[in-house]
């Protein structure tokens, strides 16, 4: 069981193990209480996030009422959501762009850390005003909750954390404009997208580009939770996001650095795809991973990561045994 906080806002929903099942909660302060498909209004979590912004009116009426209400320390949380897709947009950060490239992350080059921040902040503000969001898919089967250890593969010792403010789609979006993308959103959690530096690029064929399947899809390398806090009650666009590691702070930045904002990130994704309900797009990390600290992940580690009004999950890391 991992001891957290209250939550920090209203209230949210949760899911929590029951034995060798898990249940869908509502989560108010210190307490948590169980909440079925009658109260729901619909068969599951994705069913209800699919009835837009009206169903969380029957949810917010249960949150004073009585109930089979339990101390939240009670119980073990899990991840909060059952995506069928994991949208990830890459880049999105002004100043962390700006240090992965004055890292030398994937990249030859004589010129002075000064020399390629200032490089790459020419670049972000142009990407800024001219360009567009950048996507890359991840696999719903690696998201998991803070009660599931972080097990490190082996075959690498660069594994590097970005915490994030994840969207979760409520009515299905497909084609949405920039104005009606916040329409379909039911709410936010939160995510640390873990990466293997040392597979981002391929060495056998650099014209290739960037591994995203083979760095950022280990098992359990999307740790996500542990609340899912509705739209009504968080603005994804201005929330402090804080990774401590081992109790040390790395990221420490505000969500209004966001290259490109929530509404946009929406709009061009869905002019592919069908965003369903439930799924995740990740809006992006902040500056200060481990590529930029040269300290990445390590057995015993363990991260802490909070977003204002999200909640805090507590990550734990674990060595995995060489073959």
């Amino acid at each position: 069981m991992t001891s957290r906080p209250p939550l920090d806002n209203d209230f949210a929903l949760a899911r929590y193990r029951d034995g060798d099942s898990t249940r869908l909660g509502l989560v108010a302060g210190d307490r948590i209480r169980p909440i079925g498909p009658d109260e729901l209004g619909a068969a599951d979590l994705n069913a209800f996030l699919a009835q837009g912004e009206t169903a969380w009116d029957r949810v917010a009426a249960l949150v004073g009422a009585d109930g089979p209400w339990r101390p939240l320390a009670e119980v073990t949380l899990t991840a909060p959501v059952e995506p069928r897709q994991v949208l990830q947009a890459g880049a999105n950060y002004r100043e962390h762009v700006i240090e992965l490239v004055a890292s030398g992350l994937g990249t030859t080059t004589d010129a002075t850390p000064e020399q390629a921040r200032e490089r790459a902040a020419k670049i972000m503000d142009d990407r800024r005003a001219n360009g567009e969001p950048y996507f890359f898919i991840g696999l719903p089967a690696c998201v998991v909750g803070d009660d599931v250890p972080l097990r490190l593969p082996a075959a690498s010792d660069t594994h590097d954390w970005e915490l994030e403010i994840a969207v979760v789609i409520g009515k299905e979006a497909f084609r949405v404009s920039r104005e009606e993308a916040m329409d379909h959103v039911a709410g936010y959690t939160i995510v640390n997208d873990i990466s293997t530096r040392e597979f981002t690029f391929r060495r056998d064929m650099k014209e290739i580009g960037s591994d995203w399947y083979r760095s950022k899809n280990s098992p359990g390398f999307l740790p996500t939770g542990p609340y899912l806090v509705p739209a009504r009650l968080a603005d994804g666009g201005n929330l402090d996001v804080r990774l401590e590691l081992n109790g040390e702070v790395k990221q420490d930045a505000n969500s209004s650095d966001l290259l490109f904002d929530i509404p946009a990130l929406i709009s061009v994704a869905s002019q592919i795809h069908p965003l369903l309900p439930g799924d995740l797009l990740l809006t992006g990390s902040p500056a200060g991973n481990g590529q930029h600290w040269k300290r990445f992940l390590k057995d015993g580690d363990v991260m802490t990561g909070s977003v204002q009004g999200l909640g805090t999950q507590v990550v734990r890391c674990v060595a995995e045994e060489a073959a």
